[in-house]
């Protein structure tokens, strides 16, 4: 079968296309952005890419045209499609028909950690021997892919609640009828298409309503946005992810976490009140014990012993682009992460905080997100920052809110920049051996971090480490 894929370069469709591959399919695609790394990846799969969206690319016509959630009336690839009558699919149906339906599905769903911790588990059961397959968005540092095939019968999904394609406006998650779900979180965000938490949640639930009841939902305890979904009707057991809390209360939650660092490095994993295993990894912060009790207890649903999966944690070394150490230079080191809402933003630097102690954090963000962008998370963003020593914030053309009154609570903490070489050479002229700088957007950022590194340097270049 010849499948042409319209967005191939999104980390999702990419997946899709090496998916495809491997199973055998010829496999095309087209994109306003062909360029690296996802187009080497791609190339090297033997994928032919075309800039753009011509309607000649759909020339001679593919047996099916897979069309990305980026694609939309009025391209001329997408109304030669439809005038032709030529067959057409969105990625996340395609993937369920083809390649889920006869799989053990483990999906991660919520707002934020869905990447890290769909990595931490396809590793757990990589290590466990399981050869999972799994489509990731975002590259697990350990597998070098966002997307394998795989030998078992397992497979991870990083379920997403985007809305599927121009012509299916329910989120991508609805296709994927996983056996093993886990739900992170469940904040406002995607505002660009949701008017409000209630509408992601009704999403949600439709998605609950996909889990058999011979399978297990995983979510944290005691967070009333993910309860008041599971309220409006759940048919599958659940399993909760807590910490213990030290309050009068106790400990809750079916799976728990005993810190045995300050920085989260390092902690012992209950179940009930049974110890079971413990984490040390080079990891840090509360977020990521999260994730990584999630994680275990998913893969405890799948016949992976707790102290097996503790153990594969150890050797987990992460996601790219997520607290990633892309450099050093002049005694200081630069991380690069996604994170884009105020919640992430904040356990980030929350996690580097426990990590550095005393040590300072420039912190340097890009608002690039359509909700970031829109303003809609604006007046939360000075707490987000607010563990940092300097934050530098860069104020990109059609920014719809003003960022220096809404981050004046930060006072001289704080400055913006309309041009990333004004943060640059801010940056390169602050910092001191020592100092931590930290990059936060969920886009290239315009090279921002081999160009800070290379300025911290100096002239010579020297110690710029690897991206």
């Amino acid at each position: 079968m010849h499948l042409h894929i319209l967005g191939i370069c999104g980390t999702f469709m990419g997946g899709i296309a090496l998916l495809a591959r491997a199973l055998g399919h010829e496999v095309t695609g087209s994109d306003a952005h062909v360029y690296p790394p996802m187009s080497t990846q791609l190339a090297s799969a033997g994928i032919t890419l075309s800039e753009g969206y011509a309607a000649d690319h759909l020339k001679p016509a593919p047996d099916v045209v897979v069309v990305g959630n980026a694609m939309k009336r009025g391209l001329p690839a997408v109304e030669y499609m439809l005038d032709a009558g030529l067959p057409y699919v969105s990625g996340p149906q395609w993937l369920a028909e083809h390649l889920l339906a006869e799989r053990h599905v483990l999906a991660v769903a919520g707002t934020h950690g869905k990447t890290t911790t769909a990595s931490m588990l396809a590793w757990i059961l990589q290590e466990a021997g399981l050869e999972p397959g799994f489509l990731i968005g975002g590259i697990p540092l350990d597998f070098g892919l966002s997307a394998r095939l795989g030998a078992g019968r397992h497979f991870v999904v990083e379920a997403d609640e985007y809305d599927t394609a121009f012509f299916d406006k329910r989120s991508k998650f609805v296709h994927y009828r996983p056996r093993t779900l886990i739900i992170n979180n469940l904040e406002f965000d995607h505002a660009d298409i949701f008017d409000d938490l209630g509408q992601i949640q009704r999403q949600f639930h439709h998605l609950v309503r996909t889990v058999p009841g011979s399978g297990a939902i995983l979510h944290p305890v005691g967070e009333p946005a993910i309860d008041a979904v599971l309220a409006m009707g759940c048919w599958t057991p659940t399993r909760t992810i807590g910490r213990t809390t030290g309050d009068s209360g106790g400990a809750r939650g079916d799976w728990k976490a005993e810190p045995l660092a300050a920085d989260d490095s390092a902690f012992a994993v209950l179940q009930g009140a049974e110890p079971v295993g413990a984490v040390r990894w080079q990891h840090c912060g509360a977020h990521n014990v999260q994730n990584a009790l999630a994680a275990i207890a998913a893969a405890a649903e799948v016949g992976v012993e707790p102290a097996r999966a503790a153990d594969a944690l150890g050797r987990f070394h992460g996601v790219k682009r997520r607290m990633e150490l892309v450099g050093e230079a002049g005694g200081v080191q630069v991380y690069d992460d996604f994170a884009h809402h105020p919640t992430a933003i904040a356990s980030t630097l929350g996690g580097l905080r426990r990590r550095v102690g005393q040590a300072r954090i420039l912190a340097i963000l890009e608002p690039r997100s359509n909700t970031m962008r829109m303003g809609v998370h604006a007046a939360a963003l000075a707490n987000a920052l607010e563990q940092a020593d300097r934050v530098h914030v860069f104020v990109p053309p059609g920014l719809d809110w003003d960022a220096a009154v809404a981050l004046a609570p930060l006072g001289g903490q704080v400055s913006v920049a309309d041009a990333v070489e004004d943060i640059v050479q801010a940056v390169a002229a602050e910092a001191s051996p020592g100092d931590h700088v930290l990059v936060m957007s969920n886009g290239g950022f315009q090279g921002i971090h081999r160009r800070l590194l290379t300025a911290l340097a100096g002239a010579d270049g020297a110690n710029v480490g690897a991206e």
